[in-house]
């Protein structure tokens, strides 16, 4: 009897999971989240090479190739939502040959911490991460960030695209202004609202996408990276969950970074970040690559 193995992933991936299996190099997976595209990571994925890994940039579920084709057709991620892409992700850190650290930001550092919660990562690294369930602050300056989206009920089927105005509050606040410009021309694309629906109604449902088990003695080390002035995941909402990631037996930690805001990753300050991750990892991650 034959049978047909589907897959989620795509040649780009396949491609980057192959060069990582037959290379001899530990495995980074890298995470991006809403109003981003896998290749908003390209600086990360040279810096994280050169420090000995070999890294697989994640995409979503019918992400575009790139910011252009993205612009040309913003409505192809319409509907996606949190366990669609870690499904997809899931299946990444499986056709690995050795558990890697998977880093991730945004909306990407929720799923990173759910890939960990599967027991698929060596290390991971929750960089401004979006909310699990469970976690309660609702700061202001969030509700205004995410108010282009949740501001209107049929954004839950639709993707959102932000004006520079509401990506300068949300992204860009922390550096200047020709370089918010900069950002939002060269990565800015259209998003799914889905996913902060979800998040946003985590807490008053029995939906489990946003779901983290926090005591699940599979989830390895953790490390949660805060930027200072961060209005969309500002430090009360990733420092509350750190606090409920604590309660895990593995090494959990906590860093601020100073005076950085959502951009942090892609921004001119992301070397910082990206060190950060990586000595977290050298510790952890069983390999002592980036020491």
């Amino acid at each position: 009897m034959n049978t047909t193995t589907t897959t989620t992933l795509t040649a780009r991936e396949l491609d980057q999971i192959a060069q990582a299996n037959a290379s001899a190099r530990p495995a980074a997976v890298l995470i991006h989240g809403l109003w981003l595209l896998a290749g908003s990571w390209d600086a990360w994925r040279d810096h994280l090479e050169d420090a000995g890994y070999a890294v697989v940039a994640a995409e979503w579920p019918q992400e575009p190739a790139n910011v252009a084709d993205a612009r040309t057709n913003p409505g192809s991620f319409a509907g996606v939502g949190v366990q669609e892409v870690t499904d997809h992700i899931a299946e990444i850190a499986s056709a690995l040959h050795r558990r890697p650290v998977v880093i991730g930001h945004s909306f990407g550092g929720l799923l990173a911490q759910r890939i960990a919660d599967l027991g698929l990562a060596a290390a991971t690294v929750a960089i401004d991460p979006a909310p699990f369930k469970g976690v309660l602050p609702l700061p202001a300056s969030t509700l205004k960030a995410a108010s282009p989206v949740l501001g209107n009920p049929a954004n839950r089927k639709r993707t959102v695209t932000l004006s520079f105005d509401e990506f300068r509050y949300g992204f860009a606040n922390s550096v200047e202004e020709d370089e918010a410009h900069d950002l939002y021309d060269t990565f800015h694309v259209a998003a799914p609202g889905r996913p902060l629906f979800q998040a946003a109604t985590a807490n008053f449902t029995r939906g489990t996408a946003t779901r983290v088990d926090t005591r699940n003695p599979a989830r390895g080390p953790l490390l949660v990276i805060s930027g200072e002035r961060d209005n969309i995941v500002p430090r009360a909402v990733s420092h509350a969950a750190y606090r409920l990631q604590s309660r895990n037996e593995a090494a959990t930690e906590f860093v601020e970074i100073p005076g950085r805001g959502h951009s942090l990753v892609i921004d001119s300050g992301w070397r910082t970040v990206a060190d950060t991750a990586l000595e977290f990892a050298a510790r952890h991650d069983g390999n002592g690559t980036a020491a």
